[in-house]
């Protein structure tokens, strides 16, 4: 996604609001000079960045309209960060209600929607077919009423995860890494068989916060034929 500038806005009193979290932190040194703006990101992001004696902040705009206290915990969770300070748990929770709240995760799904980009469809690849494997593992498991999403490969390999899926995109990507020759079909179909009980299985609001892997989503997932296979092959290439 381009960003373009015209929906990029100043927040002239957010340089206020870090002062003052700075003070209440008791962050050592000379406060740096605060340049803040709200920025389009696709999610709720946060960024500062230091240079010299300036520090750089992008507020996500979802919370552009956010009470001050909200603004205020997105100012002591950055500069905790940032100078390894202790956030008041006061903060920290005031901002978590926020980024819990279901009119926050519309904003973000709608947020997402419009500037996500999204990995084009390519279930065919090399080695495997996404489109065919999904069916077969819908109609085994699901009584073919899982909507297909858009399905895809990853571009280039990835580290720390095997697939992933976006609701916000209706996507599947699946980590090409996957797609090869000595990959036992079994631990492909696993991973993808995870990612469909995610449509199943929406994340929900829980005690401990957003929940992806309720208990009812592990049950389900064990009833994959190869379970434990898959999961011990994954692991050793992870």
């Amino acid at each position: 996604m381009k960003t373009r500038r015209d929906q990029v806005q100043p927040f002239p009193g957010g340089a206020r609001i870090f002062h003052r979290i700075f003070t209440r932190l008791g962050c050592a040194g000379r406060p740096p000079h605060f340049v803040t703006e709200f920025f389009p990101y696709a999610n709720l992001t946060h960024t500062i960045r230091l240079r010299d004696e300036t520090a750089y902040v992008r507020f996500s705009d979802v919370v552009r309209r956010a009470p001050l206290s909200v603004l205020e915990g997105v100012a002591a969770i950055l500069l905790g960060r940032v100078y390894r300070r202790c956030v008041p748990a006061e903060l920290t929770a005031i901002y978590r209600q926020f980024a819990l709240a279901e009119g926050t995760r519309r904003r973000i799904t709608r947020v997402r929607r419009l500037r996500a980009r999204r990995v084009p469809t390519n279930p065919d690849r090399r080695h495997r077919n996404l489109a065919r494997m999904f069916a077969r593992l819908n109609a085994r498991y699901f009584e073919n009423k899982l909507p297909r999403p858009h399905l895809a490969w990853s571009v280039r390999p990835w580290r720390s995860q095997f697939g992933c899926y976006d609701a916000s995109l209706n996507q599947i990507v699946m980590n090409c890494r996957l797609d090869h020759e000595r990959v036992p079909a079994c631990a492909l179909e696993y991973v993808l068989f995870h990612e469909m009980l995610h449509i199943k299985h929406p994340v929900r609001r829980a005690a401990c916060g957003l929940q992806s892997h309720s208990a009812e989503f592990r049950r389900e997932e064990k009833r994959f034929a190869d379970y434990q296979r898959a999961r011990r092959w994954l692991m050793r290439l992870a």
